[in-house]
């Protein structure tokens, strides 16, 4: 069977309008989260979050500003610097290409805006785009249509696993021979009053208002939950034969995915992490590896009091105590739909170079906790692969397994 390998990347996020910068920032161990100046946050117990370092308006043009939900924005600026980065052309066969590119919630701003001025000022005045503004399938779609993927496009929705299921998804339709080259990845853009609400009243969002930079602190016995952040990610998937025949540079192989769900609760997470640890031994064993190979797991990690710790259990169980963990939320914030795609990104950059982010506020490290966290400045290890863990609302567990290209 080929291999998976990834030869393209692309983000917008928190710390930078590229992948490059939120590499450059993550391993700088700088935060990207801030005290946010809307109105509606007056009312708000939570009043923090994480966004954009690059306001899509610096880079789109008008047109598109007008007609896209932020989400579709974010996911065209995403895919745009993965299609430049992996040097695809004009000559790639399009019905050779797919597109998978998923959004947890999808367009919720363009939803509360519209709702406005249909109450406002009546059905005539809401906008013709509404519908595919506010679609979930939205971004994957002008992907799809940017790039005229005629082999596929897809758009898968499972809370904050999204995206770590559509670079699964698209690794299974590359390996199945119906694509060569696949886009794959997530976006999510939903910092507004409705998610903010819903959330902070299940008592999900850290409420550290006085210390944003502060509030995202996966794993310290002083987390109170996580930090909304915006953005979005993307990875070019294709098969060896097709990336070495146009002599593309290969970041990383794809080596193996796992896929499963909890069946215990709507929001919460099995506290024994038994589904997450399920998703990481599928990924280990479709790479043909051994656990004790894995070097380094970025952890889905959010900063709530349950969820952490359940993934603790469950890397400890699979993988072993040797590990190296680390979480790019305590600088990203939680990016939902999106944060698969840049934490893969992460993983990916991390085999690459050698060296993995820290962890920021691991201050007093959770009693249970007893596997060992990169924290204070990044750190040199040689990988030979990386986890990478989303679990999402819903019981959905992702894990995606990268090994360093030979």
């Amino acid at each position: 069977m080929s291999e998976i390998v990834v030869t393209g990347l692309g983000a917008t996020t928190p710390l930078g309008g590229n992948a490059t910068e939120t590499w450059e920032s993550l391993t700088s161990g700088r935060s990207g989260v801030r005290a946010l100046e809307f109105d509606w946050v007056e009312d708000m117990p939570s009043k923090i979050g994480a966004t954009l370092a690059v306001e899509p308006s610096e880079v789109l043009p008008r047109i598109r500003l007008r007609r896209l939900d932020r989400s579709e924005q974010l996911a065209l600026i995403a895919s745009g610097e993965a299609w430049e980065d992996a040097g695809l052309g004009d000559d790639l066969n399009r019905e050779r290409l797919s597109v998978v590119y998923g959004s947890g919630i999808g367009g919720v701003q363009t939803t509360l805006e519209q709702d406005d001025i249909l109450e406002q000022k009546g059905p005539r005045r809401v906008s013709p785009f509404t519908v595919p503004m506010l679609m979930p399938n939205g971004p994957a779609a002008w992907v799809g249509l940017e790039y005229k993927a005629l082999a596929g496009v897809h758009a898968p929705t499972s809370a904050c696993a999204t995206s770590a299921e559509a670079i699964a998804w698209a690794a299974d339709i590359i390996r199945s021979g119906r694509a060569d080259v696949a886009i794959a990845g997530g976006t999510e853009a939903v910092i507004a009053p409705l998610p903010y609400a819903g959330f902070t009243t299940m008592k999900a969002m850290s409420t550290r208002n006085d210390e944003p930079t502060k509030a995202s602190r996966p794993w310290d016995r002083d987390r109170d939950g996580f930090v909304m952040g915006e953005g979005a990610g993307a990875l070019i998937l294709e098969t060896r034969e097709h990336a070495e025949a146009r002599g593309a540079r290969i970041y990383a192989v794809l080596g193996g995915s796992g896929m499963t769900s909890d069946g215990y609760d709507i929001v919460a997470p099995d506290p024994e992490g038994t589904g997450g640890g399920r998703a990481m031994r599928m990924a280990i064993e479709q790479a043909g590896i051994e656990a004790s190979q894995v070097g380094h797991v970025n952890a889905h990690a959010t900063s709530t009091p349950i969820g952490d710790m359940a993934e603790v259990k469950a890397v400890n169980s699979i993988i072993g105590d040797h590990v190296l963990l680390s979480s790019t939320k305590s600088m990203t914030g939680h990016l939902l739909g999106a944060a698969g795609a840049v934490e893969s990104i992460a993983s990916v950059l991390a085999i690459y170079n050698g060296l993995i982010p820290p962890t920021l506020n691991l201050d007093h490290p959770d009693e249970d906790l007893n596997l060992e966290v990169v924290t204070g400045e990044a750190r040199k290890v040689d990988l030979e692969a990386v986890i990478n863990n989303s679990f999402g609302f819903g019981g959905h567990n992702a894990t995606l397994l990268f090994r360093k290209a030979q």
